[in-house]
């Protein structure tokens, strides 16, 4: 049985005894280390303007709680073991768009509770509330908001859809086109990357468990790899609805105007090491193997995402690393970094998002041949 890390602990061995070359690790940690992130310390700006994004007033009004970032730090895995870590990985941090990858995995709970019928289902059957009733959204199926696809249309939480209308991404943090006006386009036809669209997927997720999403991921699958008990998913201060005579709270899909998931590299380690196992955890199933291969599949309209997950296909995203590498991603920069090639799962917060593909070229320049 592969080795999984008990709750508390995990075992760290030499790099040499897991086929790398200590001298290559510390070169990759000393290159993120003099490659941090731009971002200033504090998200927030003295007026009020979230950082990181190039909302305008008053769509860039912060609804949720934000915590200052501190140093960088990391940990690479190989064979579930601990070759390298630097910095505190066990503060919980903000984690920012790797909730997205978080709520995937949520989707694929709901998928093997039979929650959700088929990823082609129109969302509408599922009998959530009006908003699906609209003529723009009656066609919008469960992979169109887990593909970022699905062009709803809307307002949620006091934020509409077109915050994030002509959102490119490779413009980086502060795209000027960000927000400009254009016309809707049919579901599952246009891909775009839509922070009001993720938290229309997590509030359906909400209706349909019926419970927290925290305390749903916690329950199926924190719990049981071990995590601390110290992450949070922070909602906004007005994302709470009214469920069997209960109030819950909905959580956003990062943490574009605060709140999101806050947690600490270890545990983000450890759902990555889940994730590369096929969704076992020991002698456990915890998550459907078919499912993970789902959010692997590359979207037609945009080949470097999968369901919430970014690919590397074409070697796009991490040129240096094979076509098989995956990731969770959030914005500072943060990610959950899985080579199925080379068995590593690596976590790194806070590097500058022009240095990724540097640090991971001098992670695999390390493996011994």
């Amino acid at each position: 049985m592969s080795y999984v890390p008990p709750p508390g602990k995990w075992e760290a061995r030499p790099p040499e005894a897991l086929g790398l070359r200590p001298e290559g690790l510390e070169a990759a940690i000393e290159y993120h280390r003099a490659h941090e992130s731009r971002w200033p310390r504090n998200f927030v700006t003295p007026s009020g303007h979230f950082v990181g994004v190039a909302d305008e007033p008053p769509d860039s009004e912060v609804l949720g709680p934000v915590w200052p970032r501190e140093d960088v730090n990391g940990l690479i895995v190989r064979g579930g073991y601990v070759a390298a870590e630097w910095g505190d990985t066990t503060r919980a941090d903000m984690s920012f768009s790797i909730a997205k990858s978080y709520l995937a995995i949520l989707a694929g709970v709901a998928v093997a509770r039979g929650l959700i019928r088929g990823l082609d289902a129109p969302v509408r059957d599922s009998g959530l509330d009006a908003s699906f009733d609209e003529p723009q959204n009656r066609m919008i199926t469960w992979r169109h908001l887990l593909q970022q696809t699905s062009e709803w249309q809307g307002t949620l939480w006091g934020k509409p859809d077109t915050i994030d209308h002509n959102r490119d991404l490779t413009k980086g943090d502060f795209d000027p086109d960000k927000g400009r006006p254009r016309a809707l386009r049919a579901p599952g036809t246009h891909w775009e990357y839509n922070d009001v669209r993720v938290n229309r997927l997590s509030l359906s997720l909400l209706q349909l468990f019926r419970r927290p999403l925290p305390d749903v991921l916690r329950e199926a699958v924190m719990d049981p790899i071990g995590a601390s008990q110290e992450w949070v998913w922070q909602p906004y201060r007005n994302s709470w609805i009214e469920c069997d005579g209960r109030r819950l709270p909905s959580v956003p899909g990062g943490s574009h105007w605060g709140g999101g998931l806050w947690m600490s590299s270890q545990d983000h380690a450890r759902l990555g090491l889940l994730v590369h196992r096929d969704g076992r955890w020991g002698d456990r199933r915890l998550l459907e193997p078919v499912w993970l291969a789902e959010l692997r599949r590359p979207c037609p309209l945009n080949p470097q995402y999968g369901l919430m997950w970014w690919l590397n296909s074409g070697r796009v995203q991490f040129p240096s690393a094979p076509e098989a590498v995956y990731a969770a991603r959030g914005a500072g920069s943060n990610l959950i970094w899985i080579d199925p090639e080379h068995d590593l799962v690596v976590v790194v917060r806070w590097i500058d998002k022009a240095s990724m593909d540097g640090f991971f070229r001098r992670v695999l320049a390390s493996l011994i041949a």
